[in-house]
């Protein structure tokens, strides 16, 4: 991978892939976590993206609406996806091996997915910060 791939990229794509390259929140809210999974809820309203992330760990992922999608990759490439309510994608991550993206809600309905990762592979997963957790109510 070269940073040249990315450098058709508008500006504002580079500096957010450079921003987030290493964030390992991989939805917008981590709603449960035990030794061997974490569980992530991802809502991205019409119009908008959700910023790029890191996946280190095998995880699968579901779309919970139907809707549209632009994903923009490390590699320099982007892909469109029509999503229907259920589709599912399992993604095995070897020792070593990580998956970087960023995903535009390019549809006119809200995304929301949850994404399931297993913290029990060969990779150590990445810190995630507080404010993306589950606050329960106290």
């Amino acid at each position: 991978m070269s940073e040249n791939s990315r450098a058709a990229w508008p500006k504002e794509l580079q500096d957010a892939y450079e921003a987030g390259k290493w964030n390992g929140a991989v939805g917008s809210q981590l709603v449960s976590e035990t030794a061997k999974l974490r569980v992530w809820h991802l809502h991205i309203p019409a119009g908008t993206w959700f910023g790029f992330h890191r996946h280190v760990v095998s995880h699968f992922w579901t779309a919970m609406t139907d809707g549209r999608s632009r994903n923009w990759f490390e590699d320099g490439s982007s892909a469109e996806r029509v999503l229907y309510k259920g589709f599912t994608q399992h993604r095995e991550l070897a020792a070593n091996e990580y998956f970087v993206h960023a995903v535009h809600n390019i549809g006119d309905t809200d995304l929301a997915f949850t994404t399931v990762e297993f913290l029990d592979g060969p990779n150590k997963p990445l810190p995630i910060p507080d404010h993306v957790r589950l606050k329960s109510p106290e």
